[in-house]
């Protein structure tokens, strides 16, 4: 009789934690899709910002120039390097 006060008490908290769990899994599928859907307005909306002046988006390119350079410092072989006698 005893043993049933703790059965109920954890049956509760289970029931309760799975109620959170379903309630974060609803907010977290709206987050989502609220999240791709500013993606996709975004998206859109750059594109058609891009038709409405072109020499704006060619001006600002999409990676920085640095990216572009190739390295100052080459591969040097060691056998290059050994002197010759």
């Amino acid at each position: 009789m005893v043993l049933w006060g703790p059965v109920v008490l954890a049956v509760l908290v289970a029931v309760v934690a799975l109620m959170r769990v379903r309630s974060l899994a609803r907010r977290l599928d709206l987050l989502n899709q609220s999240y791709w859907e500013l993606r996709y307005d975004y998206t859109r909306l750059r594109s058609s910002v891009a038709r409405l002046d072109p020499d704006q988006a060619d001006a600002e390119p999409e990676s920085p120039p640095a990216a572009a350079q190739p390295p100052s410092v080459s591969f040097v072989p060691l056998a290059s390097l050994k002197r010759k006698e």
